[in-house]
């Protein structure tokens, strides 16, 4: 049984566990707010001619880096099992999407992905869906009879290596990587693709590209 002396003592440890309840909390506050500013900042400086859009479905926004960014070297492989690194696609700009099978998002987005891969398909631009299913590409190639994928390439990365080097927060995480190999924007969340705004984005960087190969 506790005595009347122990009170104030026990009294004392409650307020000191509420003031630092209270600190714990404005930390998480203010990490959040910094977070979304930075977003917001690092948004708003993005290029005119590049602007910044929203999915449709998820409202996350699509970042255009200011100065476009270096990316990892990555090894996977194709529907053949032929290995591949992001070096084959050089001279073309793709649309790298980290996803997965168990992802339900990403199964979601999927066909959106497939229409763009349609509209806007070839020497210049490909979407390159890389799977990091650890069933490789039996699970994977199930997955596109299920839902009818047929425009869409089949790249698989089983050691899911590829989400931590270009430190994807999680999937699906998609990157905008212009003909010199380097990241010039990128989302992360699902989107409807082949959206008018997104595909706006995506055609602006062509356009980008195709003056630069040009002056060169």
């Amino acid at each position: 049984m506790l005595s009347r002396a122990s009170f104030p003592a026990m009294r004392q440890t409650l307020i000191l566990i509420v003031l630092l309840a209270g600190v714990a909390a404005l930390s998480v506050g203010g990490a959040y707010y910094r977070f979304v500013t930075d977003n917001r900042r690092i948004a708003a400086s993005s290029p005119a001619s590049l602007p910044t859009s929203t999915s449709p479905k998820s409202g996350d926004a699509f970042i255009v880096h200011e100065t476009p960014q270096p990316v990892p070297a990555l090894s996977f492989i194709d529907s053949d099992g032929n290995g591949l690194s992001l070096a084959a696609f050089r001279g073309r700009t793709i649309l790298l999407n980290i996803w997965a099978t168990w992802c339900l998002p990403c199964r979601e987005e999927m066909p959106a992905l497939e229409r763009l891969e349609a509209k806007l398909s070839g020497p210049e631009f490909e979407v390159v869906p890389l799977s990091i299913d650890r069933g490789g590409r039996p699970k994977v190639k199930s997955f596109y009879e299920e839902i009818g994928l047929k425009a869409l390439g089949m790249y698989v990365d089983t050691s899911s290596k590829a989400s931590y080097a270009l430190g994807a927060v999680g999937i699906p995480t998609a990157l905008l990587i212009n003909p010199e190999g380097l990241e010039v924007g990128r989302f992360v969340g699902p989107a409807e693709w082949d959206s008018p705004e997104l595909t706006e984005i995506i055609q602006q960087q062509l356009q980008r590209a195709a003056r630069k190969t040009d002056q060169d």
